[in-house]
């Protein structure tokens, strides 16, 4: 993992958290959109993010310090500050969604009933969000990325699936099993042939809610929880022409990729006081205990390509694209 501090701009790399206004375009910038949907609650998966979108730019490094050029996130703070980024339009080709607490349709996040888990919202933002993905979906060469909280919008979005309230919530490393379309898949083979049996595969869990299949329609399941299960927990909507996926949604935490990534995100949080010094070790002790031997191996070939590949790829079109003309 690189030693990159997100808050501080490097040669490759700038973030930027947004308030009410948006940084203006630059063509020596390109830009990432973040949908932040986890209403302000403290949490490690969006700062997570912003790491795997940096190595993931780190990756082309050299092409972009020639080019005089960075990868820019832009986190956009969805459900609490009602900002949506701007449909594929030449300054946006990539959108990487978080994860999130309460329930999946907005309307019913009322602060009081347990799955919202005080959360109570201003359900406004959804409707301009489902546009942004319908324009996405659209756009052949426009790519975003859903985790776990945007995932299910994706499914309810797309009509794909329903939420499900489930009896318990799952947590810690469950397995999950992909499916006969991802089998077949061109890119997620390639996951399958490093999987034991090439079926099932570890993750980092952390929901209250199934997405039980409704009508598939054009959509690929690429996973289930188990081999019975009508529970999707990977779905792609889009695919480009080399097999790469292009909307892909996972329901799980592939951000979380193993003990030192997420003890630097940890490490980092606390250093610029974004928590306190007990949520940093409640958090650290029980990362160092959930990643040991095989369980923290299997989760880095997990993120690998449920998350970092794809992202990498995503942001490697665009930087090929942009020095090419820059240079």
């Amino acid at each position: 993992m690189n030693s990159l501090d997100i808050h501080k701009p490097s040669e490759f790399f700038e973030y930027v958290r947004l308030d009410d206004s948006v940084p203006e375009r630059r063509d020596d910038r390109i830009d990432v959109a973040l949908l932040d949907l986890n209403h302000s609650w403290p949490n490690v998966g969006h700062d997570s993010l912003i790491h795997a979108i940096a190595e993931g730019a780190e990756s082309h490094r050299e092409e972009l310090a020639g080019a005089g050029v960075k990868v820019r996130v832009l986190s956009y703070d969805v459900r609490r500050r009602l900002l949506v980024p701007e449909s594929p339009n030449g300054r946006f080709r990539l959108y990487v969604g978080t994860g999130g607490p309460g329930h999946l349709d907005p309307r019913l996040n009322d602060g009081v009933s347990e799955f919202s888990q005080g959360i109570s919202e201003d359900p406004s933002w959804e409707a301009p969000l489902f546009r942004l993905f319908d324009a996405i979906h659209k756009h052949k060469e426009a790519a975003l990325l859903a985790i776990c909280h945007s995932f299910g919008l994706v499914c309810r979005w797309s009509g794909v699936a329903r939420p499900e309230l489930r009896a318990e919530k799952s947590s810690g490393m469950p397995l999950n099993r992909l499916t006969d379309d991802a089998l077949a898949h061109p890119f997620f083979r390639e996951f399958a042939k490093e999987l034991g049996d090439h079926r099932h595969f570890r993750v980092v869990d952390n929901r209250l809610f199934d997405l039980v299949v409704d009508k598939l329609g054009s959509a690929t399941p690429i996973a289930t929880e188990h081999e019975d299960s009508s529970a999707l927990t990977m779905i792609e909507l889009a695919r480009h022409a080399d097999g790469t996926p292009r909307m892909l949604g996972v329901n799980h935490h592939p951000e979380i990729v193993d003990r030192e990534h997420i003890l630097a995100v940890l490490a980092e949080k606390r250093a610029h006081g974004d928590v306190s010094e007990k949520w940093y070790r409640e958090r650290a002790e029980t990362m160092s205990e959930l990643f040991h031997g095989e369980r923290e191996r299997q989760s880095r070939v997990t993120s690998r390509y449920t998350l970092l590949e794809p992202l990498r790829r995503q942001i490697g079109r665009l930087v090929m694209e942009r020095c090419s003309v820059t240079s």
